[in-house]
């Protein structure tokens, strides 16, 4: 009989299904990581929310182990590297609190322009105080929303039978799927320059964080309110906290934090204007009982031997152990995130060249490594091996593999063209002896670049001085350079520069750069 350990409050309904499988289950939900050490080799299966953390040292405990599984969609207390070298399954349920997420975030837009919390701890203090709270309907007034994945777009489709005007910034989104949801896609000036309301439902990655900034926040017109159920970072909490003082904001909804939980000494989550919550998106019985349910059932048809869902690591298992392919899925999914992070126009179409018999036998493998690669920076949802070309063709982007024999350079080389209105848009990579990856081409330009830490992207015109102006800059902000290189066809002509750095480069010193004559398409890339 398997044996499964509930470390985590988990929805009984989970126990149950389990158990009329003939699935042995210990319901544990207050053991500390300590204790889970000591029992955790008894089991064949895990099941967790957001206490348990599933980390390398727990995993070695876990010498009986086959499958992990998390009640809700986020994986970030989960090792799933280690796991998946271990060949553990890992697996999450998509979907099961969108519509608990949406709702709280129409609950956050109500109460923001009614005054509900006010008006009602007003009434708790015994006063009666309807000339204070006047506020303002949601009809006719323009909602923008940022990110329009699972949970943004269940915001507008409720937002519209309000009355409500949607705009939405989306790099994924076509204006054919924006149109038949009913909304206008626009671009991210324009929809701070619009909109009276603007909700957040994107991924916090190194392109999001800060999205609303001091900045962005001049851009809005004036009394914009702000509504974040998505993640902590998305908001520069200072910069918000300032114009809500200067009355630019008018109010602000706030679910999720940069820390969790916060300060409560922050003067923002004090403002009489600020409405906060402790993240509650995903908090309703529906939503953890769905998550539940789910859950018991993917584990259910596991060990029946049925097709396998919400696997977040399930092709990378089939790599982990194949000594020969695992470098490239990932210098595949680092093509992808190079792209993704390069890329602000939507991507229609990605063309792979698969040179070399190493490559053709896993062609699906590494496609959808590259696919994940660029998804995970665009999409608000947990992208994997399993859902990436879902997602994608949900997204309207179409993939196509070519294979060809090896060429005179490389052995095994993979090519891969994004199309889009981007430049910037063809990389070629390959393996080198001790599994070392590298980028060797970047639209037809000869280079090599080793794809990690931090990576500077720009293109130029070919004549002396132009390296140097980019590297005073960067000494000008205490930004060494680790690793450079140039790629040319003609002296004189266009060249592509790739720059190894030892840590961020912020947004005003890539600013600087691109401000110079003859540099342009300046792109910065984290991994």
């Amino acid at each position: 009989m398997k044996k499964i350990l509930i470390s985590d409050s988990i929805d009984l309904k989970c126990k149950e299904i389990l158990e009329e499988a003939e699935i042995e289950v210990t319901y544990l939900p207050e053991i500390s990581s300590d204790e889970i050490k000591e029992i955790i080799g008894e089991f064949n299966g895990l099941i967790v929310r957001s206490r348990t953390q599933v980390n390398n040292l727990l995993l070695k405990s876990a010498t009986n182990l086959n499958i992990i599984g998390r009640a809700g969609t986020g994986c970030d207390n989960i090792d799933i590297s280690a796991a998946t070298r271990m060949g553990m399954l890992v697996m999450n349920t998509p979907g099961g609190n969108t519509i608990s997420a949406a709702e709280h975030t129409m609950a956050l837009m109500l109460s923001l322009s009614r005054y509900i919390p006010q008006a009602n701890a007003s009434m708790i203090s015994g006063k009666w105080e309807r000339g204070k709270f006047k506020g303002e309907e949601l009809s006719n007034k323009i909602l923008g929303i940022i990110g329009l994945g699972k949970i943004g777009k269940e915001v507008a489709l409720r937002a519209i039978p309000f009355g409500m005007k949607v705009m939405c910034y989306d790099p994924l989104m076509s204006e054919e799927s924006a149109s038949k949801l009913g909304v206008e896609l626009v671009g991210l000036d324009e929809l701070y320059k619009n909109s009276d309301i603007i909700s957040i439902h994107v991924p916090l990655t190194n392109e999001t964080k800060n999205i609303i900034s001091e900045e962005t926040l001049s851009k809005c017109k004036k009394g914009v309110k702000v509504i974040n159920c998505a993640r902590g970072g998305l908001i520069d909490e200072p910069a918000l906290l300032k114009f809500l003082e200067n009355g630019h904001v008018s109010g602000a909804a706030i679910d999720v934090y940069t820390s969790e939980p916060p300060d409560f000494e922050n003067p923002l989550l004090k403002h009489p204007h600020v409405i906060t919550t402790p993240h509650l998106g995903a908090s309703t019985k529906e939503a953890q009982q769905k998550v539940a349910i789910q859950i018991a059932h993917q584990f259910v048809d596991y060990f029946k031997g049925k097709e396998i869902k919400g696997a977040v690591n399930g092709v990378g298992i089939e790599a982990i152990n194949n000594k020969d392919i695992l470098p490239f899925v990932t210098l595949s999914e680092k093509i992808g995130k190079i792209y993704s992070q390069l890329s602000k126009n939507r991507l229609k179409q990605i063309d792979i060249n698969y040179c070399g018999e190493t490559l053709h036998k896993f062609t699906q493998l590494l496609s959808i490594s590259v696919l994940k690669g660029f998804l995970n920076d665009k999409l608000e949802e947990n992208v994997n091996l399993i859902n990436a070309p879902f997602l994608a063709k949900e997204n309207g982007i179409i993939i196509n593999e070519i294979k060809s024999s090896s060429n005179i350079d490389y052995k095994n080389l993979l090519s891969v063209t994004f199309h889009s209105k981007d430049k910037l848009r063809k990389f070629d990579g390959t393996v080198f002896g001790n599994n070392e990856s590298r980028i060797v081409g970047v639209n037809n330009f000869r280079l090599e670049v080793k794809p990690e830490g931090f990576l500077l992207f720009y293109t130029n015109v070919d004549k002396p001085g132009m390296l140097s102006i980019v590297s005073k800059i960067l000494a000008d902000s205490n930004i060494n350079i680790g690793g450079l290189s140039l790629g040319r066809r003609d002296k004189g002509d266009e060249a592509v520069t790739v720059i190894n750095v030892d840590n961020n480069v912020d947004k005003n010193t890539l600013d600087k750069i691109a401000s110079y004559k003859g540099i342009s398409n300046v792109g910065f890339i984290k991994f």
